[in-house]
């Protein structure tokens, strides 16, 4: 991932205190992200540095609203991580179409648009108009391994350069 996206990509993860350039494990008989012509989708990523998940527990309860914000931060990361990984860059990204965050929340929790909201703001930190997405966030009752929070995306991508053939006069 090169160009001022990876530069604002870093600077956003250096901020949360957190490193994302290994690889992005996932569990299980699927793949972390799927290119559909000139779309991508990428699979729910929750908020896992390495082995461990960092934010774990119901919002509202074990876990705070700026806490389970950290959680939509490094889930929205990770996937851009993801699509990174598979596209060479995150400069083909032409826009961010939708996000769905899904949060663990206690019975009376109903601030999940203020979680989702986290993950927004890093999109469009590093994309701006690019970054502008739909988006649904919804309580749910539980998420792998306990996270508190998930976050699935979708993006087009900018055509891919055709290769150049060579004429002859």
């Amino acid at each position: 991932m090169d160009g001022s996206r990876k530069a604002l990509f870093d600077g956003v993860a250096k901020t949360l205190g957190h490193n994302f350039d290994g690889e992005m494990r996932i569990g299980g008989n699927y793949v972390p992200a799927l290119q559909n012509g000139d779309e991508v989708y990428v699979s729910g990523q929750i908020p896992r540095i390495d082995n461990t998940v960092v934010v774990v527990g119901r919002v509202g309860a074990e876990v705070s609203l700026e806490q389970a914000r950290h959680g939509a931060k490094i889930c929205t990361l990770r996937a851009l991580a993801i699509l990174g990984q598979l596209l060479g860059d995150l400069e083909r990204i032409k826009q961010v179409l939708r996000i769905n965050v899904y949060v663990q929340s206690a019975a009376d929790f109903t601030q999940q648009s203020e979680v989702a909201d986290a993950a927004s703001e890093v999109l469009y930190s590093i994309f701006a108009d690019a970054g502008v997405h739909t988006r649904t966030s919804v309580g749910v009752y539980q998420l792998p391994k306990n996270a508190s929070v998930e976050v699935d995306m979708i993006v087009a991508l900018e055509p891919a350069e055709a290769p150049h053939e060579e004429t002859e006069d």
